[in-house]
């Protein structure tokens, strides 16, 4: 029986196939968690979104609620007459006696 010793050690193609595809899909899947529809990037824009759409909400709440005390001190139980004023010579155009009006 003769033994085959061999002077170098040479990898086999398999494994180095291995490796390679397994190297190269580490790669495919770090690329995806930073860069993907749902990776790190995404999730900083989405982050910085949500903020300024906060931000939208907050200010049209304020609106909202400058509305309502509008709506509520024209309504019947409760009637600002310096509002109706304001609001009649908006609406019709109407001046007092003692007003300039400069256009």
């Amino acid at each position: 029986m003769k033994i085959r010793v061999s002077k170098g050690y040479t990898p086999a193609l398999g494994g180095m196939a291995f490796f390679a595809l397994a190297f190269s899909l580490g790669l495919y899947f770090t690329f995806a968690a930073v860069q993907g529809d749902y990776g790190l990037f995404r999730r900083a824009e989405i982050i910085a979104e949500r903020s300024d759409l906060q931000a939208e909400l907050d200010a049209l709440k304020i609106e909202v609620a400058q509305m309502e005390n509008l709506t509520k001190r024209l309504s019947d139980t409760y009637l600002d007459l310096d509002l109706l004023d304001q609001q009649a010579r908006d609406v019709l155009g109407l001046i007092r006696a003692d007003e300039i009006v400069i256009r």
